[in-house]
């Protein structure tokens, strides 16, 4: 099938709906999404097995009613997802590594009485203590339970609705919430995201629309489906435009994704860097060769990365940047000779923005977006299930940002991440990436404590065993580094915190050094 280049157009659809024009364009009979089951799912399946499992959860839910769902990537999940929308529920993606305290904050602030899951999922990660835990609070609904119900006389009624399936379901209006999402690791408390169908569709349009995507491709997708990438680009960016998906549960399997990579001969591959260095590190040759490329986001990708696996497999990287208030993707770079490194790309079509100055900073400013695809606004446990909207409908993401006069965006970090050293603003991302450069094969997290003589210090956690500080301190002389961005004290941890996400876990990191520091 030819290579077909999409427009942004019409985003003014449910997500079901935005289904149901897919498999109209692509073959009802086409395979769509596959998991560890190695059970593949057409098109027709899909739509029906959504509305049969929707109707048959809608039953046990109060109608409109936010649905916690606190799953793995799974073909099930997935459809659960779709059956729920399709009857109207907005659904509270719940991160199953964030721990109770943070499940029950975000449950309480989408105000979630019920949460999906299976009993499979449970056993398999371990969560029967969390699960027990959470009973006490919610009404747990088992997929396998709800399968179990589904009586001849439901299947019979999903077939006929097939045949007519937008009749079938609730009219739902595209600016409505379709999901929320919990913003937790980096900056505290759990933080509801609201984003409306709109804000999902627009958000595939656009990517499709900057990337030329063929619906013959494989998406290999580890990432999880509670967080925004993993939902937007390894789920349902591939369902709308004709792309199979394959669900895999954990990022952290690298033996056997690299595997099925190369026994799907997957053609694009969604992760992060710190992902992308373990599958890289435990591949066989010709194992990832089949990629046409890999994305990249959630954080920096490293020179050394993006070397080792152009040198060993040929594929090169495509490196993006997001965020989950936009749904997530504002920036990307393409497969071509549009690829430039060092930047996350160029903004995504019917993206507005704005640089605004930040004392002490050159260079660049704070980025603030507005588009399509930016949420709603904010759900907070203060104020539970009220979305606070964005004024203008501007959103500020906290990142210090530049943009060429090509449009290539280049991130310097965020603003919370930068110390104040004798008046000078230091980039903490900056003083990660020079440790980096040095020792690529570590994990290293720059925090930034105070300092009763220059304001703030910066303090270094590494995995790397015996630091050899003085060879930082070469390096920073012969690379003319400021000796401001030089870290006063470097602590060792043979674990360096890490999200769910694959994201450096700032404010553990942060406690960690402020125990060990007596703070």
């Amino acid at each position: 099938m030819p290579s077909r280049k999409f427009e942004v157009r019409n985003a003014r659809k449910t997500i079901f709906e935005a289904l149901l024009d897919a498999k109209k364009l692509y073959g009802g009979k086409k395979p769509i999404i596959e998991d560890i089951e190695r059970n593949p799912l057409s098109y027709d399946k899909v739509v029906l097995a959504s509305l049969v499992l929707g109707r048959k959860l809608n039953l046990a839910l109060k109608d409109s009613e936010t649905v916690g769902l606190l799953i793995a990537n799974s073909v099930g999940g997935t459809l659960a997802f779709l059956g729920l929308s399709a009857f109207g529920h907005t659904i509270a993606m719940l991160n199953f590594t964030a721990g109770l305290k943070n499940i029950k904050s975000a449950c309480e602030a989408g105000r979630v009485k019920h949460i999906v899951s299976a009993r499979r999922f449970v056993e398999k990660a371990g969560l029967e203590t969390l699960f027990s835990d959470l009973s006490k609070d919610f009404e747990i609904i088992y997929l396998e339970d709800i399968k179990d119900a589904i009586g001849p006389l439901d299947k019979v009624r999903g077939l006929m609705d097939s045949f007519n399936p937008k009749s079938a379901v609730p009219k739902v209006d595209p600016d409505e919430t379709a999901v929320m999402l919990f913003t937790s690791g980096t900056e505290g408390a759990p933080k509801g995201v609201a984003l409306s169908h709109k804000n999902l569709v627009a958000n595939v349009q656009q990517i499709a629309a900057h990337i030329d995507l063929k619906p013959e491709w494989v998406v290999f997708n580890p990432l999880p489906i509670f967080h925004c990438f993993g939902l937007t680009g390894g789920t349902f960016l591939p369902l709308f435009t004709g792309m199979k998906t394959f669900m895999f549960p954990s990022p952290l399997q690298a033996k056997n994704i690299v595997g099925l990579v190369k026994d799907l001969k997957a053609s694009i591959l969604f992760g992060t860097d710190t992902f992308l260095n373990q599958y890289i590190r435990v591949a066989d040759e010709g194992d990832l060769n089949s990629l046409e490329f890999v994305v990249c986001g959630a954080e920096r990708v490293k020179p050394e990365t993006r070397e080792a696996l152009m040198s060993k497999f040929g594929v090169t990287i495509v490196e993006g940047y997001g965020v989950t208030e936009a749904a997530p993707v504002l920036a990307v770079n393409t497969p071509d000779e549009n690829n430039r490194h060092g930047t996350v790309g160029q903004l995504m079509p019917d993206i507005e923005w704005k640089l605004e100055s930040v004392p002490g900073i050159n260079g660049g400013g704070r980025l603030y977006v507005r588009g399509p695809n930016v949420m709603q606004g904010y759900v907070r446990v203060d104020a539970p299930g009220e979305i606070q909207t964005l004024p203008g409908g501007w959103h500020d993401t906290g990142d210090i940002a530049s943009i060429d006069d090509q449009g290539f965006v280049t991130i310097r970090g965020r603003l919370k991440r930068f110390a104040k050293i004798g008046g000078e603003m230091v980039s903490l991302t900056a003083v990660e990436n020079h440790v980096a450069a040095i020792w690529p094969e570590n994990l290293h997290v720059a925090i930034a404590v105070s300092d009763s003589k220059k304001g703030e210090q910066i303090i270094l956690v590494s995995n790397l065993p015996n630091f050899p500080k003085d060879a930082l301190q070469k390096y920073y002389k012969d690379n003319g580094i400021s000796e401001l961005q030089l870290p006063k004290q470097i602590l060792f941890t043979e674990n360096v915190p890490i999200l769910g996400t694959g994201k450096i876990d700032y404010v553990a990191s942060q406690k960690f050094v402020e125990e060990k520091l007596g703070l």
